[in-house]
């Protein structure tokens, strides 16, 4: 193993992007936990936690998610910042367009995503599409770093892991960047397709996104549902003329809305990962992969 006490203490970086979190775990939102649950899961535990303090030390210079790629510049001890890189492959567009169509397909998914937030089960409907959010194995992940230490993760690998997470906290839309698409063009398409599934004209975008006016937005051009949709097309009819009937359905009830599917593993999101001493983040990816094989097929 190489020797890197030669290289001496990073160097202090004035401006750099520090993590928010001074102590215990980093990631607040399921989607930034998740990714280091995985990552974890990988058994890069260990060598991740060499970056945290890169990390919390505001280390990174810069960092940069694109389709397919996240780029980063780390300060370390020698004068010049280490080059980093991250990819993660981008879906083909033909993959995203199914996906769009599935999300516009069901109004929980539009209404939450126009929200701006990314609802827990967005993560089955993506493996339901045979697209995982996530990735699924260590070798999906090209990770580089033109530092000395051969490790991989090294510790600005490491660190750029924990500020892209924390970047997923701040904007979870920007997961989805990585994977392809990004938010504009997203709900830019789902309000397309929701507005062709309705004959309504497309809402135009706000200048600055809005959580309420989004929400708004999204309830403007979803369609009627339950008995506002049965009664959408009838005729209004004066009380006199139809007090014999009042208390009468005026046309058949309407089925169920169909509830949200869940995976077998819901319970696991739920209880989140177990302590350390049973076997921590990787005992939780391993029985979720266990409920999904012996799950209902």
């Amino acid at each position: 193993m190489s020797d890197f006490a030669d290289y001496g203490r990073p160097r202090k970086v004035d401006g750099g992007l520090r993590a928010r979190s001074a102590r215990g775990a980093i990631g607040r939102s399921w989607w930034s936990r998740r990714f280091l649950e995985v990552l974890e899961s990988f058994a890069l535990g260990t060598r991740l936690t060499r970056g945290r303090s890169y990390a919390r030390a505001g280390q990174v210079l810069r960092l940069d998610i694109a389709p397919g790629r996240v780029t980063a510049q780390v300060q370390g001890s020698r004068p010049r910042p280490y080059e980093v890189s991250i990819a993660l492959a981008a879906f083909p567009a033909a993959l995203w367009t199914r996906i769009e169509d599935e999300l516009a397909g069901q109004a929980f998914f539009s209404a939450r995503l126009l929200a701006g937030d990314l609802p827990d089960e967005l993560e089955e409907l993506f493996v339901t599409a045979g697209a995982p959010l996530f990735p699924t194995a260590v070798d999906e992940l090209t990770q580089r770093c033109n530092c000395p230490d051969f490790a991989v993760p090294c510790k600005h690998l490491a660190a750029t892991f924990y500020l892209l997470a924390e970047a997923f906290d701040a904007d979870p839309f920007e997961l989805l960047h990585w994977r392809g698409r990004s938010r504009a063009d997203l709900l830019d398409r789902l309000r397309a397709r929701r507005a062709e599934a309705t004959g309504t004209a497309v809402p135009p975008e706000p200048s600055t996104p809005d959580p309420i006016t989004s929400v708004v937005d999204a309830v403007d051009v979803l369609p009627p549902v339950g008995a506002a949709g049965a009664l959408a097309g009838l005729a209004a009819t004066p009380l006199a003329e139809a007090v014999d009937r009042f208390w009468a359905a005026p046309v058949p009830l309407p089925d169920r809305p169909p509830r949200l599917a869940t995976g077998p593993d819901l319970l696991l999101r739920q209880l989140g990962p177990p302590a350390p001493a049973i076997g921590g983040p990787g005992l939780l990816e391993r029985l979720r992969r266990a409920y999904r094989a012996f799950g209902p097929g």
